[in-house]
């Protein structure tokens, strides 16, 4: 029995693959494994919410379906706080709850292209992305990066990309790999173009809750629902990354279609992560932004440091949990150079191929799962080059 050439021929999934180089090794403790891989919070959940979730067990409700978009209270309940964050919000029937921001990601798709359809990414594009595109029969078309840009998009590179059988631009902000944050204001321009050439504008906001102002003010459009699909992502924001809550964002028209894919794939976002979805939202904005600023010290420390330490490898560009390097061997692939980083420094990172083609000379570092202690220590393995 064989999968289909088009499953064959789509990447590994990186995280996955570079843990395998590791598997049954064994680290001494002057120089133990640092983790730049998975871009996780090394933090907890506070307590509050654990033991709120914890009482939640005694109701035999917790252990049922809910509606396919959600318990209504649980939607109200995010809009509230998309009101505090965006300063306009959705409606409840604007909004599904999913199992993460990567089951967004494959309703909204799934209700926007057919299978020889095309969606605009930039590079360097998070590489589930390109991955489910591929999955679904979906043309991946990226916008090339440019260093000097931070990988931002641009308005002409974009619109010279659109021919007939685009249907969306599909973007991430703050980005992974490279943590830039597309600014507020370049956002409506890119509303704009998507609207004028009847596609959708795809926007993973996966790291929103790390950002200090507004990311932008898409909501308070009259006309958002027309053009502008936003997936979420809860599981950074509340430290909740096993429950896996997410949420699709669209017109409601699209909502109860993406409801009949929904009952389809998972009936339900599950109830406990609703549960705890819904506390977070509602009480933990405080430890909410204590947490975004502490994440703010790490980078700026990482940074700092980096930039200051005797190295060959040169930072492009940072933000949010993520750094995005080039690595000084021009005759290795990103893959090539990040197994000689997991073999020879004890530090393992993320290929920059696996973000899209072209992307050989760099690496991704996510740095949410070391804390400040540990940075001297990860950017000193950069310092000297594994031979």
């Amino acid at each position: 029995m064989r999968v289909t050439q088009q499953i064959e021929r789509i990447q590994a999934p990186p995280i996955t693959e570079v843990k395998r180089w590791i598997a049954g090794r064994t680290f001494p403790a002057d120089r133990p494994l640092i983790d730049l891989c998975q871009a996780i919070p090394d933090y907890p959940p506070p307590q509050e919410l654990i033991d709120h979730l914890k009482a939640t067990l005694d109701d035999p409700l917790t252990f049922k379906y809910s509606p396919d978009e959600g318990l209504p209270q649980v939607r109200q309940e995010v809009c509230h706080w998309y009101q505090r964050r965006y300063l306009a919000a959705p409606h409840p029937d604007q909004l599904c709850l999913t199992i993460g921001a990567s089951q967004a990601f494959w309703l909204a798709m799934q209700l926007l292209c057919r299978p020889g359809d095309e969606v605009i990414l930039q590079l360097p594009a998070y590489f589930d992305h390109p991955m489910g595109l591929q999955a679904m029969g979906i043309k991946p078309v990226y916008a090339p990066f440019v260093p000097e840009q931070a990988g931002l998009p641009d308005s002409e590179t974009l619109t010279q990309l659109i021919t007939p059988r685009t249907r969306a631009i599909l973007l991430v902000s703050p980005s992974n790999p490279t943590g830039t944050v597309i600014p507020a204001w370049q956002l409506e321009q890119l509303f704009a173009l998507a609207k004028t050439h009847h596609i959708a504008l795809v926007l993973d906001e996966t790291y929103n809750a790390f950002i200090d102002s507004p990311p932008h003010q898409l909501f308070s459009r009259d006309d958002w629902p027309e053009t502008f699909i936003q997936l979420a992502s809860f599981g950074k924001t509340f430290a909740l990354t096993g429950l896996r809550c997410g949420a699709l964002i669209a017109a409601s028209e699209l909502i109860e279609q993406a409801l009949k894919i929904q009952d389809s794939m998972a009936v339900c976002q599950p109830r406990p992560a609703q549960q705890a979805l819904a506390y977070g939202c509602q009480h933990l904005d405080s430890w909410v932004t204590s947490n975004a600023a502490m994440m703010q010290q790490r980078h700026d420390q990482f940074r700092a440091a980096f930039n200051a330490a005797a190295t060959d490898f040169k930072l492009i560009a940072s933000g949010s949990f993520f750094a995005w390097v080039r690595h000084p061997w021009p005759e290795l692939t990103g893959r090539q150079a990040a197994r000689k980083l997991a073999e020879q420094a004890n530090l393992i990172c993320l290929p920059g191929e696996v973000f899209g083609p072209g992307m050989e000379s760099y690496l991704r570092l996510a740095f949410g799962n070391i804390d400040q202690t540990q940075i001297p220590s990860a950017v000193n393995r950069f310092c000297t080059q594994p031979e």
